[in-house]
């Protein structure tokens, strides 16, 4: 006799994780990662910091901030299963501001990699300690 297993789905109407929102979204690899993200200030919903508790609902505003750049988006759709770019990217609706804001900060640091100067060799052994060291991670 098979026993029928059980599982509790909430009701994503009715609100969802903002940590397994980001995740879902792809805003963060892990869900690890947004949890950190919202712990150390980088997720506002509306202009307060989020925790990762937090509950967001559709049509909710968050700025959220990760390697990619600032992003300031509109919640369109609540999902707690994390499924292709292109779907993903249909849970949201980043605002024409924001974009550009990141387009035009992408194009800086273009313009800046052109006027760096270009090490003239590899690295040395020592050269290499030197930086570990600088780095905080010797």
């Amino acid at each position: 006799m098979t026993t029928a297993r059980t599982e509790f789905h909430p009701d994503v109407r009715q609100g969802l994780r903002i940590d397994k929102w980001l995740w879902a979204a792809r805003f963060f690899k892990t869900r690890a990662l947004a949890s950190k993200a919202c712990d150390i200030g980088r997720i506002l919903c509306g202009d307060l910091r989020a925790k990762p508790a937090r509950e967001i609902h559709i049509g909710d505003m968050l700025q959220i901030e990760n390697e990619g750049g600032l992003f300031q988006v509109e919640v369109l759709s609540l999902s707690q299963m994390r499924g292709p770019a292109a779907i993903a990217q249909k849970l949201y609706r980043e605002t024409d501001a924001s974009r550009d804001a990141r387009l035009k900060l992408a194009e800086e640091r273009k313009a800046m990699q052109q006027y760096a100067p270009l090490p003239e060799h590899r690295p040395s052994k020592r050269d290499r300690r030197r930086i570990i060291q600088f780095r905080g991670r010797g």
